[in-house]
C-alpha cells in the first residue's frame, strides 16, 4: 500500500516549543523535492520527548499542510498498548492515511506479547498500520514469524525494518503476501533492501537529501539499476555522517546548516559536537547539499 521514498520528518523546535511555521515549510520542501510520503512523530521527529498535546499537534499540522498531496503515516507507537491505541485513534480521527507503530521499548515483551500489542491496536482502528522494528533503539526485536502472523490482520500492511539484518528482512518478504510492504529503515541498507524486494524507505536522511532519495527509488522502480546504484554510493557518506551521533541530532544540525530549522533539540539529546559537525559538513558539501551556514 505504501511505497517509495518517505521521510521520517524532523520536528523543528524554537524556544522549547514546536515551530509550526518551520514544520509547514519542511513539509513543502519534502514534497517539492519528490518525497512520496511523510511520517510525523517518528524517532527522527523526537516522539519520545513530545507531550501528548505536542504529538497530536504535530500530526494535525502535517496532515493539514500535506493537504492530500502525499500519504501521511503518523507515528503513534509507545511502550504502553493503551497509549498506542490512544495515539493511533487520534491519527485516524485527524485524517492520517496510516500509522507507524514502533515495538514497545524498555518493556522487552515476548513475541506473543508483541503480537497481542499490535493486534489490539489493529482492532481499535480502521486505518492501515505499518509496524516499526528498530531493536537498536528499543531492545526488542519483532521476529519474522511474528510479523508474518500479524500480516494476516486486514489493516497491518507493512513494516519499517531497521534491524540491520538483510536475512531477517528477506524472511519477512518471503513469508508475506505481495501486498505487504517491507520498507527500509536503515538508510545505508536501502539499496540492498530494494534488491531483495523492499518497496520503499522511511528515512531520516530524506530530511536532508530528499531529491536524491527520491531519485534512487524512482530509478529502481523504473528498472534503472545503474542510476539507483550510483545514488546509493553517492549517498553512503551522507548516511554515515547523519548517524555520527544519535539520530536526530545530526539531522537537526544539518537542517540548521541548510537554513531550514533552528538547531534546537530536546533533552536528553543535545546539539551535535563541533568536531562531528565539521565531518558532516564535508560529507554534505561533497554530496551537493546547499548549506547557508
Amino acid at each position: 500500500m505504501f511505497t517509495g521514498s518517505i521521510v521520517a520528518i524532523a520536528t523543528p523546535l524554537k524556544d522549547g516549543k514546536v515551530d509550526e511555521q518551520k514544520l509547514r515549510e519542511l513539509v513543502d520542501f519534502q514534497i517539492e523535492n519528490g518525497t512520496d510520503g511523510v511520517v510525523p512523530c517518528g524517532t527522527t521527529g523526537e516522539s519520545a520527548t513530545l507531550t501528548y498535546e505536542e504529538h497530536c499537534k504535530v500530526i494535525d499540522i502535517v496532515i493539514d499542510q500535506v493537504n492530500n498531496r502525499v500519504p501521511v503515516i503518523a507515528g503513534s507507537g509507545s511502550n504502553s498498548t493503551h497509549e498506542s491505541v490512544f495515539l493511533t485513534q487520534h491519527a485516524q480521527k485527524a485524517g492520517a492515511d496510516g500509522a507507524l507503530v514502533i515495538t514497545p521499548y524498555y518493556n522487552k515483551p515476548t513475541q506473543e506479547g508483541l503480537y497481542r500489542h499490535f493486534k489490539e491496536i489493529s482492532d481499535a482502528v480502521k486505518i492501515p498500520i505499518v509496524l516499526y522494528n528498530v531493536p537498536g533503539r528499543t531492545a526488542c526485536n519483532i521476529l519474522p514469524e511474528t510479523v508474518i502472523r500479524l500480516s494476516k490482520c486486514d489493516n497491518i500492511v507493512g513494516i519499517k525494518e531497521a534491524s540491520g539484518s538483510l536475512e531477517q528482512a528477506a524472511a519477512v518478504i518471503e513469508g508475506t503476501d505481495d501486498n505487504f510492504s517491507v520498507m527500509s529503515g536503515e538508510d545505508a541498507l536501502t539499496y540492498l533492501l530494494f534488491a531483495i524486494g523492499a518497496k520503499g524507505v522511511i528515512s531520516a536522511s530524506t530530511n536532508v537529501v530528499p531529491a536524491d532519495m527520491a531519485k534512487m527509488w524512482d530509478a529502481w522502480e523504473a528498472g534503472d539499476v545503474e542510476t539507483a546504484r550510483a545514488q546509493h554510493y553517492k549517498l553512503l557518506p551522507v548516511f554515515s555522517a547523519l548517524f555520527l551521533e544519535t539520530n536526530p541530532i545530526p539531522v537537526k544540525k544539518a537542517l540548521y546548516l541548510m537554513g531550514l530549522a533552528e538547531d534546537e533539540i530536546r533533552l536528553p539529546l543535545v546539539s551535535m559536537t563541533d568536531a562531528a559537525t565539521e565531518k558532516m559538513r564535508e560529507a554534505l558539501v561533497e554530496a551537493g547539499v546547499k548549506l547557508v551556514r
